[in-house]
């Protein structure tokens, strides 16, 4: 367990696994989602780590990392993910998140693709637009006040049992409720993303199948018949839609890690 100096944060990691970074073998820098923490991918590091060295990482505001004086984006925490990856010299890494982390991989991929070699973005919009409506009617309610509501919840009880100043759980969900509110659309930088990506989504997820698979046709996907040969498919990107699973609970579910270590391999 550490904390490495980026960007004016001081953010935890954890390093997991003996196997030695190489270039064909890269590290593998796993991202929580919002109001949680590295604790999202606990049940599978050990599947993950069995050949490869995994880093798992706690965002700004979250768990064991402190809040800092600006706001929470996905494209900030994009640029601390990337200055991690160059504190801890991994080269190129294998970048995965999920959620709010999803979107802090894709931003770390678009903006630093000179540090990320394989992409896996799960559970994560493209675009505001998104998100069910009645999911973006939730986020609305997001505020400093409502985190008094949420302490029967497994994100308070993380937060309160993990971060160094648990007085500040409401100045975390207020951050996150404003970045929900702040309108996006990656479309064409995600047009010209070279990195090998690979998308995740839940069958049953908080987007619906129309935005996933514009999401996909973002990537090339979905255009055409791939060919007896598979010759047509689009570059190295891969989707996927895991069975019987939700976006709450697709990040420790047993098809996850297997799905993920094709795509690595």
């Amino acid at each position: 367990m550490s904390y490495a100096d980026v960007n004016g944060l001081s953010m935890y990691y954890r390093e997991h696994g003996d196997a030695p970074v190489t270039e064909d073998n890269p590290a593998l820098v796993l991202l929580h989602g919002g109001l949680s923490g590295s604790d999202d991918f606990a049940a599978l590091v050990p599947e993950l780590s069995a050949h490869r060295r995994v880093i798992t990482a706690d965002l700004q505001g979250h768990s064991h990392t402190a809040d800092v004086d600006r706001p929470i984006r996905v494209e900030t925490i994009g640029d601390d993910v990337a200055a991690l990856i160059k504190h801890l010299e991994l080269g190129k890494a294998d970048v995965m998140g999920y959620s709010f982390g999803g979107g802090a991989a894709l931003r770390c991929a678009i903006q630093h693709p000179d540090a990320v070699r394989k992409l896996i973005v799960v559970s994560f919009p493209f675009r505001q637009d998104g998100f069910f409506e009645d999911v973006r009617a939730q986020q609305r309610q997001m505020s400093p006040e409502s985190a008094a509501f949420m302490k029967q919840t497994p994100a308070w009880e993380l937060y309160e049992r993990t971060a160094p100043r648990p007085e500040d759980f409401p100045q975390l969900v207020g951050k996150m409720g404003e970045w929900l509110q702040q309108p996006f659309d990656y479309s064409e930088e995600i047009r010209g993303l070279q990195v090998p990506t690979q998308l995740i989504f839940a069958d049953a997820d908080m987007y619906s199948m129309q935005h996933i698979c514009d999401f996909w046709a973002l990537l090339g996907g979905g255009q055409r018949d791939a060919g007896w040969d598979g010759a047509a498919r689009p570059g190295a990107h891969q989707l996927a839609v895991l069975p019987d699973t939700t976006h709450y609970a697709i990040s420790s579910s047993p098809a996850l890690a297997g799905t993920a270590e094709r795509f690595l391999r």
